[in-house]
């Protein structure tokens, strides 16, 4: 678990009741009744799809969540070129959106510029005379977004005091991201670490190294971040709510943590006094004491360097993102870079987020859509409730708090009641791309420290901007949050019926409620603050079906001698499990005041399900697959239904699911949770 527990996953909108129409809702071309569903659900409910959707050059992986990012793409780029295309006031939101837009384009200014709006910067590091102006330069570089720091220091709700920020100190630096990449034999992982050693090497050589030099330069790098990682906590350490948790005064950290000089790099941070901090996983940032004390200072500026031109490379000439997207191709199995205008107006949508999710909902989102979605939800509330109360193996007492924390949801639909101000950020047509980015990077920076550090926490805030396609559930502030961008088709589909869409959005919705009540969720309270509500018994108890459901996702293959790692994902597959249950039963309460009949050959149950199949069909490159088993807490698509799927007792009925077939588990063996 990272200090901020937000579990994301994907979730959608609809109404308590659906427009009923004469259709199922349901493709038959999606399917292929060849299999039996049975015996391989997911290609039976998507194989259809998944042979007419081969992947194309740009994609490693595609689906629903990839078709509604390219309309959103399109739509977002409409919104910033009336801007972009005509002159605009300069200080104005729109001149903002424009010039970056626009910055971002010109790939021949980006292409005569090469790596000169780096040497500024790079000079700086060079100037360091010793260990205590480095880490003074590179605490200010970092203020500049520069990621220069061999750790990281964020503001996030005290988990245990959630009505109040806390500072927090975290395992960073890590250019593969995992620790996994540089402490493992498996033969993918040490390609990807010999792909990543190629692009260090390359980067140096961009910006006027030898090859020699940058051979020796990468070789420094890779020296120091492997010490990292060898400390660094891994993915399942990450996801220990205890393990994550170590406040002390600030007065203790200086004493413990002798090797940093904190006074100075929370200075040159911009943070102002503090008197308390989490320091996360202790143990990497001892290391990066010992390294400081340790490496030559050479070796830590050639460090320095890599972050800042690294973090770059997609921001300045076709060279330097050559090199970016070929590594990120070793990662993934993509074949193609993106074209120029997708990765502008990414750039864009994710530095001017709510500015543009403005412009987003004001043409896209109907404020019908967002009662809609609320009414949908209070539907779910009300099926968990209702599984809360059936619920055998937890207490009265337990399940008066489980209840009384899922009344106590905040719910977030749509977009933010109050948008951010973007009136202090500036836009400089005159300076480069990787200038004005040097200083947005600091005004938000410096923004974000104060309206957060020695504050209350503002429970009015997203963390996701509208046009996201996703949602998120946070249990230090008890909020399920679903941005407008994920409340369309295949997710909700206005011309299915009831069934089709409580199998999809629903589903997903489900999914981000249960998060309030997963190996992680369950240990916060209605206020967002860790505490045990739970009796030992009824802890007890719900340990042990967790257990069922992370072991049997470990044992699920993926590739040939690939299998997911069931507590690494534990979280979003109790999400998956409890989504589904709570969605059918929410359709069940529906159907007795709004009857369903057999449509096209399919049940309203089938069609249920069928739909759950639908949304995560996608195809996937074998390198991304390899590369979401390493570094993520959800599990592949196909395991969302094949392993899914079994725990669930509803689907046995719809299907006719029997001892024999392939995914049959006999019902003591399944995961009842919620």
């Amino acid at each position: 678990m990272k200090k901020q527990i937000v579990l994301l996953s994907l979730a959608l909108a609809c109404t308590g009741a659906f427009a009923q129409t004469p259709t199922s809702g349901i493709d038959r071309s999606n399917l292929d009744t060849s299999v039996r569903p049975g015996d391989d659900f997911y290609h039976y409910a998507a194989g259809g799809w998944l042979k007419s959707h081969p992947l194309d050059a740009e994609h490693p992986e595609n689906g629903a969540f990839v078709d509604l990012e390219e309309l959103n793409q399109k739509r977002i780029q409409e919104l910033i070129l009336q801007y972009a295309n005509q002159p605009q006031k300069q200080g104005t939101l729109g001149q903002k959106i424009g010039s970056l837009y626009n910055l971002m384009m010109d790939s021949v200014r980006l292409n005569r510029e090469g790596w000169a709006p780096l040497k500024p910067t790079l000079d700086r590091i060079a100037a360091i005379k010793n260990t205590r102006e480095y880490q003074i330069v590179t605490a200010a570089l970092d203020r500049n977004g520069e990621g220069t720091m061999m750790y990281g220091i964020g503001v996030d709700a005290d988990q245990r005091n959630a009505a109040w920020n806390l500072v927090a100190i975290g395992q960073g630096g890590l250019g593969l991201g995992t620790r996994d990449y540089y402490t493992s034999d498996d033969p993918d992982k040490k390609k990807v670490l010999e792909a990543y050693k190629t692009y260090l090497t390359h980067l140096f050589q961009l910006v006027g190294n030898d090859e020699a030099t940058a051979k020796s330069k990468m070789q420094k790098v890779l020296d120091i971040e492997t010490e990292i990682a060898k400390a660094s906590y891994d993915e399942v350490k990450l996801r220990d709510v205890d393990g994550n948790y170590h406040k002390m005064s600030y007065t203790e950290l200086v004493d413990q943590f002798p090797g940093i000089d904190w006074g100075n790099v929370m200075l040159a941070s911009g943070m102002p006094a503090i008197d308390s901090i989490n320091v996360a996983q202790p143990e990497p940032i001892h290391e990066v004491e010992k390294i400081l004390a340790n490496t030559p200072l050479e070796n830590l500026k050639t460090y320095a360097e890599a972050k800042v031109i690294s973090g770059a490379a997609s921001q300045l000439s076709d060279a330097f993102r050559k090199e970016a997207f070929q590594f990120g191709s070793a990662l993934s199995g993509v074949k193609q870079d993106r074209p120029r205008w997708k990765r502008a107006v990414s750039l864009v949508s994710g530095t001017l987020g709510e500015a543009i999710g403005k412009l987003y909902v004001e043409k896209y989102f109907p404020e019908s859509s967002k009662k809609k979605m609320l009414d949908l939800v209070h539907n779910l509330q009300t099926a968990l409730a209702q599984r809360i109360d059936a619920a055998t193996w937890m207490g009265p007492a337990t399940k008066a708090q489980a209840k009384d924390k899922l009344q106590n949801f905040i719910i977030k639909i749509g977009y933010p009641d109050k948008w951010k101000d973007y009136s202090g950020l500036q836009v400089v047509d005159s300076l480069s791309l990787y200038e004005n980015l040097q200083r947005i990077s600091r005004w938000a920076t410096d923004k974000y420290i104060a309206e957060k550090v020695n504050k209350k926490v503002d429970k009015s805030e997203w963390g996701m901007t509208p046009q996201t396609i996703n949602a998120y559930y946070n249990p230090t502030t008890n909020e399920i949050c679903f941005p407008a961008a994920i409340l369309q088709p295949p997710f909700f589909d206005p011309n299915a019926d009831d069934a089709v869409n409580y199998g999809a959005i629903g589903g997903v919705i489900g999914h981000e409620m249960s998060h309030g009540f997963d190996d992680q969720g369950s240990q916060f309270d209605k206020n967002g603050n860790q505490h045990d509500w739970w009796t030992a018994q009824d802890k007890k108890n719900f340990n042990a079906r967790t257990k069922v459901l992370a072991d049997y996702f470990s044992g699920f293959e993926v590739l040939p001698g690939v299998k997911i790692n069931g507590k690494q994902t534990l979280g979003e597959n109790i999400g998956d499990n409890g989504g589904l249950n709570i969605a059918f039963t929410a359709l069940q309460n529906s159907m007795k005041q709004h009857p369903l009949t057999t449509i096209d050959g399919f049940t309203p149950e089938q069609r249920f399900f069928l739909a759950w199949g639908r949304v995560w069909a996608s195809n996937m490159t074998p390198e991304v697959i390899r590369y979401l088993i390493t570094v993520d807490v959800h599990s592949p698509n196909m395991a969302r239904v094949n392993a899914a799927l079994p725990q669930i007792d509803a689907w046995y009925k719809a299907f006719g699911v029997k001892k024999g077939d392939k995914l049959f588990l006999p019902k003591n063996k399944r995961a009842h949770i919620w």
